[in-house]
């Protein structure tokens, strides 16, 4: 009886131990409860946030100017300490976004298996361009200080190279993206139909999905047209805010919804 209750429990996650199981069997149902799932994912998903929002929120602002490679090389050299610190910030921001994924599949594959895959699928191609784009920036770092020798092409050359850099660094960032953005889809889907999340958290993280891909097509199709700037600072940013925000809370305060368990048979995977 132990071995068939753990092996259901590697297909979903377990229900509240009964009476009938052994004192082994609750202290594996404790372990890998939903509630504790759910309380891990919150963890990594607020690890997640202060990583990624100090080196894109904080960092990027206080040393990339847009066209001008001049302000952009003096804020990267007269800010060493903290770019190498963003560098860092950011490749572990990805590291915890990656186990992050992983949790919530554990969580919710019961749900829908070929959507939970998808959604990990997403998380690891955003994760993987993300941590691409932080060696523009680290090079970046290098030509401002002269690590990288190109005294040939003069200061101004220099200059531009920081840029250039900070430029593949800034566009490539908006190419993951559409992962980073699309990955909100599956995990709305899950929350949604898991009956472990208000249907509106579900609702809400679709949204937010939805606007990062709106925020990306915008800034490569048409970045100059009137009221790019405002849809991005009044709908993209406020609707993402609150899906994530509302995701991290929900499951660092709550964990997951108590779901009165049923009786159909779990279908072999």
């Amino acid at each position: 009886m132990i071995t068939m209750l753990n092996a259901v429990s590697d297909i979903r996650a377990p229900a509240p131990a009964t009476n009938h199981q052994t004192r082994a069997g609750s202290s594996t149902s404790g372990v890998t409860s939903p509630k504790r799932l759910a309380r891990i994912a919150g963890v990594l998903y607020l690890f997640l946030a202060i990583f990624g929002g100090f080196a894109q929120g904080f960092l990027e602002p206080k040393t990339y100017v847009v066209g001008d490679a001049v302000a952009t090389a003096g804020n990267v050299l007269a800010n060493a300490g903290l770019v190498r610190l963003g560098v860092v910030s950011e490749l572990l921001g990805q590291t915890f976004f990656v186990f992050l994924a992983l949790t919530l599949y554990v969580l919710l594959r019961h749900v829908h298996p070929g959507v939970a895959r998808a959604m990990l699928v997403l998380v690891a191609l955003a994760a993987g361009i993300t941590c691409l784009n932080a060696v523009f920036l680290f090079e970046a770092l290098r030509v401002a200080i002269g690590a990288v020798d190109l005294s040939a092409l003069g200061a101004a050359g220099s200059n531009a190279m920081v840029l250039l850099l900070l430029d593949a660094q800034h566009y490539g960032i908006l190419v993951a993206q559409i992962f980073f953005g699309l990955w909100l889809v599956p995990l709305g889907y899950l929350a949604y139909k898991s009956g472990m999340f208000p249907k509106a958290l579900g609702v809400v993280l679709i949204a937010g999905g939805v606007c990062y891909l709106v925020d990306l097509l915008a800034a490569f199709l048409v970045p100059d047209l009137g009221g790019v700037q405002q849809l991005h600072a009044f709908v993209v940013v406020p609707t993402t805010a609150i899906a994530e925000i509302s995701m991290v809370v929900y499951l660092l305060v709550v964990g997951v919804k108590t779901v009165k368990p049923d009786n159909r048979v779990l279908a072999a995977v």
